[in-house]
């Protein structure tokens, strides 16, 4: 067993729901194994899920309750081989349970009045402030034929003029890699393509193709602008994430501040109290579980 503690202790720690979520759709009480007079249950898997969760992401998911059960049999081995020799009676563990559970608390807490209080009409009403008048950059959405020469380019821009279908032209002649999809590259923003090329897909109107080759580091090049456009504001998903965690950085802090000030707080120490007061605790990161 002590193999399977091993293979997961060998990486980083960080929150994984997933393991947790399979643990959690049993009942919590159900017991998977015992070790001497005590219980190895459900709710141990899925804590445990959640301690050791950056490992499991290394390992095939059809092996996490196996291997959790092994870790956690393996900690109540030791576990009960140091109530034997009195360690959890021992000052210096007592303290530090005292602050592991100081800790749980605090993040239970958290969970309950922060991140539960922040909810999907705080983020979507956050969404529609922050981007109610928002203004992109301007960018085009081009076609181009790449030649090898500028005699070519001038015979490209030619059937152009006579009425030849830009996107058919390029997957006929064009040596760039966007050739066989007719050219197309997209919409673009200043900065993206080299200097050339953008000065004059900039400088041209939507629908309008190069009068002239334009000339680069990669060959000749005839453009077509397809569309002009300021680019518009990100979808609610693509931004989700970080509105949420900003509100509830915010919400941490507002909670956190109003209990401070209902608390009856003194630094006793000399020292610090010359220091002057300060707090190393971080506003959270959003819980996965």
């Amino acid at each position: 067993m002590l193999a399977g503690f091993m293979a997961v202790a060998a990486f980083g720690i960080i929150t994984a729901p997933m393991a947790a979520q399979e643990a959690a759709a049993q009942e919590a009480d159900d017991v998977l194994a015992k070790v001497g007079d005590r219980e190895v249950t459900e709710a141990d898997i899925a804590f445990a899920s959640q301690e050791f969760a950056g490992q499991l992401r290394n390992i095939p998911p059809n092996q996490w309750r196996s291997i959790l059960t092994d870790t956690v049999v393996d900690m109540e081995v030791m576990a009960a081989a140091a109530r034997q020799a009195g360690i959890d009676k021992e000052p210096d563990f007592e303290r530090q349970m005292d602050f592991l559970r100081m800790r749980a608390l605090r993040n239970a807490y958290i969970v309950r009045e922060v991140e539960d209080k922040v909810t999907e009409a705080d983020v979507k009403a956050a969404y529609d402030k922050e981007f109610e008048s928002y203004s992109g950059e301007e960018e085009v959405s081009a076609r181009h034929i790449l030649l090898e020469t500028e005699e070519d380019a001038k015979a490209v821009i030619d059937e152009l003029d006579a009425g030849k279908d830009f996107a058919e032209l390029a997957k006929e002649k064009s040596t760039g890699p966007s050739g066989p999809n007719g050219g197309d590259l997209g919409y673009f923003t200043k900065g993206r393509m080299v200097p050339e090329f953008e000065e004059a897909a900039f400088a041209m109107e939507k629908g309008a193709h190069s009068a002239e080759p334009v000339k680069t580091q990669f060959g000749w090049h005839v453009i077509k602008v397809e569309d002009r456009r300021t680019q518009p504001a990100p979808e609610l998903p693509a931004v989700e994430q970080r509105i949420r965690q900003d509100l509830v950085r915010a919400k941490y802090a507002e909670v956190l501040e109003k209990l401070k000030s209902e608390t009856q707080i003194e630094i006793t120490d000399p020292t610090l109290k010359a220091d002057g007061e300060g707090t190393v605790e971080e506003a959270p990161e959003k819980s996965e579980n």
